[in-house]
């Protein structure tokens, strides 16, 4: 996916989890922080951080925080932090062939019983159907990329709704979209939440398929790229 006008700018403060003070262009902005994520880690007083423009005149915020440069010792690791973007990224990619097929529909936020799925895809040739739920991941510690950064009681609800639904005959999966580059694996952050990643550990246990995807990060760009592995 691709962002419009992008600036760059210094993170200041985050007065609450919606909006974020930064120092753009020799003045200080009031931004819409598109991750209601804790984020701790990244969002510190001082670090440089990339903006999207929005082109709509009646918008109270005039940007949209998207990006932020993390700091680490082996050096500035670049993440991109919009919680909006890997649900676009996954579509993108699936529609593609990314699945190792072209859908012949993939419709997103589809219901099924009490259950909202991020994608909804059939291959009607072969009378294949099934649901995906997409998993943006922002937390990186020594190289290894971990979900969730905070406990998500909604993460274990997606994970136990995907598993009726293959239990009901669907097909179902769970990606991870890791926005950053250079990480060798993914894994679910048990010290976090040791709830998810058991969770986890039966979805895919009773055939869920669990994957992730890997990205090229811009300031304004994030794109799909090739898979890594999952160690449950």
């Amino acid at each position: 996916m691709v962002y419009g006008k992008i600036l760059s700018g210094l993170f200041v403060s985050r007065p609450n989890r919606f909006i974020a003070h930064v120092e753009v262009e020799g003045r200080r902005e009031i931004c819409h922080v598109k991750n209601t994520g804790r984020c701790r880690e990244l969002l510190i007083p001082g670090v440089q951080v990339w903006l999207e423009e929005s082109a709509n005149p009646a918008r109270k915020t005039r940007y949209d925080l998207i990006a932020v440069e993390k700091r680490r010792k082996d050096g500035p690791l670049l993440i991109n932090m919009d919680a909006q973007a890997p649900n676009k990224v996954f579509g993108e990619w699936a529609a593609a062939g990314g699945l190792g097929f072209v859908p012949t529909l993939l419709r997103p936020e589809t219901t099924w019983g009490n259950s909202r799925f991020d994608y909804y895809w059939e291959l009607s040739g072969e009378g294949r159907r099934g649901f995906w739920e997409v998993k943006g991941v922002t937390l990186e510690e020594g190289g290894t990329a971990r979900f969730p950064d905070a406990p998500t009681l909604r993460g274990v609800k997606h994970l136990e709704e995907l598993t009726q639904a293959r239990q009901a005959g669907y097909e179902a999966g769970v990606c991870f979209i890791v926005q950053m580059e250079g990480m060798s694996h993914v894994e679910p952050n048990d010290l976090t939440h040791p709830q998810f990643g058991q969770a986890l550990r039966r979805a895919a246990g009773m055939g869920v398929e669990v994957l992730a995807l890997g990205c090229s990060v811009e300031p304004g760009q994030l794109t799909a790229g090739e898979k890594i592995p999952v160690r449950l």
